[in-house]
């Protein structure tokens, strides 16, 4: 049963479905504290909006480096199935101005190019921005060679105005005009403890701050050629030792042949194909799957399933459930298309029932109907009556991709934190089926992509024994075994007998042998 946590080291702040985590899961922008309003705009500064965290619009900062490229932090540019290439929706560059919301001139960004090998340390974090038509604006130059240590920087982005500065909306905090600090590359290991082999630059102080905050990851720091600022690097993210600032930049230098083979055409990456992810759901902080069991109608409200442990009012304990309770999760529910884009969204009504014995799963009754969110467009998967199997094979709906798994092995009892589930599923480590944080929930789906047999829920993260995040193997002789890395599903062919028509649960129902309820509010 995984729990998420995150660190604010180099990353990106992103809405949607997942997760970032993988690479799905998402870490915090950055931006600059530490800095002053800029008097003039720079022609090449360029905002990055979409899916912003902010009501101004603002998402990273980018820079033009060709009348129609633009680069960024690879961890800015994401789609919902995490390709390294591909085709965005509904991103677009404002380049040239001192504001986010007006001046300069808006591009649509039609192709991206992702190069990120690492985020910890974090490398080769940048990404390249096509533009559907080019713009006037004069782009910078490269810097030919990597700024040592002592050379002078200025950094530019919209970030807050100081360290403490964590409200998106209050416009002292995060206004919408640029702010620049002049300041000055330090040694990498003030930033990092071990260089990576192509490693980032260290820029900023640490007293007072200066350097990356939130909601510019891609801005640019400028070194002095001559007479004119140059490209020395881009913002990947906060100092990862014993301070968030200085701030972590790419070495722009030692990526140059990259990002030159793209803009001049000799060595462009293909464009990854989008991997199918219809029907995928994102249910608070984890996944799930709209399912309809044999005994639903068109009229009935529609049902949504994540796993027990994801019940943001707290987890059933050992040995009971909780039934048709109040709805406990803050944002809808949303149902992606086949690009992992939301397809539609519905709001949860009720908590009709959680248990984490014998199974782990939570079921969702939504405020729409099988019918109306047909007739919307969203997938409906059909809810399984029979378990899985070992041998069978299996594919797990999740937001990056669809990997293909196989079940190695039906377990008598797994056991996790005092929790206990039977006939859990194996998944074989020969296949790209694992649980990590994000995955909570995901619905597993049978060879026809359209029935939900089990849903996944865990994994041994450390190698331990029936722990919190280490569950162990039960076999049937009382046998007890752990091994890291192992990864886990849930059968859920048990829900059909317990639910009748109208969305309802009936525990009394013959055949239904889902835990009972435990006490609490209704």
């Amino acid at each position: 049963m995984r729990t998420w946590t995150s660190r604010r080291t180099a990353a990106v702040l992103t809405t949607g479905a997942a997760a970032i985590t993988s690479l799905a899961t998402a870490l915090p922008a950055q931006a600059i504290v530490g800095g002053t309003e800029s008097t003039r705009p720079y022609s090449f500064m360029a905002s990055l909006q979409y899916d912003a965290p902010r009501p101004d619009g603002h998402r990273c900062g980018a820079v033009l480096v060709a009348p129609q490229w633009a680069l960024t932090a690879g961890h800015c540019a994401n789609t919902p199935t995490g390709q390294k290439t591909g085709v965005p929706r509904g991103w677009k560059v404002r380049v040239g101005s001192l504001d986010v919301t007006e001046g300069g001139e808006v591009a649509e960004v039609d192709r991206f190019y992702r190069r990120i090998t690492k985020y910890d340390p974090p490398g080769e974090d940048i990404a390249l921005l096509h533009l559907r038509t080019p713009v006037r604006a004069e782009p910078v130059r490269l810097a030919a060679s990597t700024p040592p240590a002592g050379t002078p920087a200025r950094i530019l982005g919209w970030g807050p105005s100081s360290a403490d500065c964590d409200d998106f909306a209050d416009p002292v905090c995060f206004s919408n005009r640029l702010r620049e600090a002049d300041t000055e590359v330090v040694p990498l290991d003030v930033c990092l403890d071990n260089a990576d082999a192509l490693p980032p630059l260290c820029i900023g102080r640490t007293d007072p701050p200066v350097g990356p905050g939130t909601t510019d990851s891609g801005g640019p720091a400028l070194v002095r050629d001559g007479d004119e600022w140059v490209l020395a690097g881009t913002v990947v993210g906060a100092g990862a030792k014993d301070s968030s600032f200085p701030g972590l930049y790419t070495d722009v230098a030692k990526n140059a042949a990259w990002i030159n083979g793209i803009v001049s055409g000799t060595d462009v990456p293909p464009i990854d194909p989008v991997p199918n992810v219809e029907g995928a759901a994102q249910v608070g902080n984890c996944l799930g799957s709209v399912v309809r069991p044999p005994t639903a109608r068109p009229k009935d409200p529609a049902l949504v399933l994540t796993n027990g442990h994801c019940v943001p009012s707290g987890r059933p304990a050992p040995g009971t459930a909780l039934v048709d309770r109040p709805a406990d999760l803050k944002n809808p529910v949303t149902v992606n298309d086949s690009a992992g884009y939301t397809r539609t969204t519905a709001r949860a009504t009720r908590l009709v029932y959680a248990t984490m014995s014998g199974t782990d799963i939570a079921l969702y009754r939504l405020d729409k109907t099988y019918a109306q969110l047909a007739a919307e467009g969203a997938k409906v998967f059909r809810l399984s009556t029979t378990p899985m199997r070992k041998g069978d094979r299996l594919s797990m709906a999740y937001n990056y991709n669809r990997p293909a798994c196989t079940v190695e092995a039906v377990v008598p009892h797994l056991r996790e934190g005092g929790h206990q589930q039977d006939h859990a599923v194996r998944y074989a480590t020969s296949d790209n089926c694992v649980s990590l944080p994000g995955h909570s929930g995901s619905a597993l789906l049978a060879a026809d992509g359209q029935t939900v047999v089990g849903i996944n829920n865990t994994h041994n993260r450390d190698g331990e024994q029936c722990t919190e995040n280490n569950p162990c193997e039960i076999d049937r002789n009382g046998s007890v075994t752990a091994v890291q890395g192992r990864s886990y599903g849930q059968q859920v062919h048990r829900i059909t007998a317990c639910l009748t028509a109208g969305s309802r649960l009936d525990l009394d129902r013959p055949g239904c042998t889902l835990p009972r309820a435990a006490a609490g509010p209704r």
